[in-house]
């Protein structure tokens, strides 16, 4: 079993991205650092499938929308 170093990261965010944090926080009983780990895969993600020339679609049935990345 291999154990991976751990970094120390401060991070400022507007009033506004706190808010969202502390809103998905308590939202999914998660820790605010679980959150990150979780935004930060999924962009990772999404980044190497945009990569590929891949799309991202979200449906709700009746609409079909692309995310676009800049």
């Amino acid at each position: 079993m291999t154990t991976s170093a751990k970094k120390t990261l401060t991070l400022v965010l507007s009033d506004a991205e706190m808010e969202v944090l502390d809103a998905l926080s308590t939202e999914r009983s998660l820790s605010k650092t679980a959150v990150l780990r979780q935004a930060l895969r999924l962009y990772q993600t999404v980044d190497v499938r945009q990569q590929r020339g891949e799309k991202l679609f979200f449906e709700n049935g009746k609409e079909k929308a692309e995310l676009m990345l800049l």
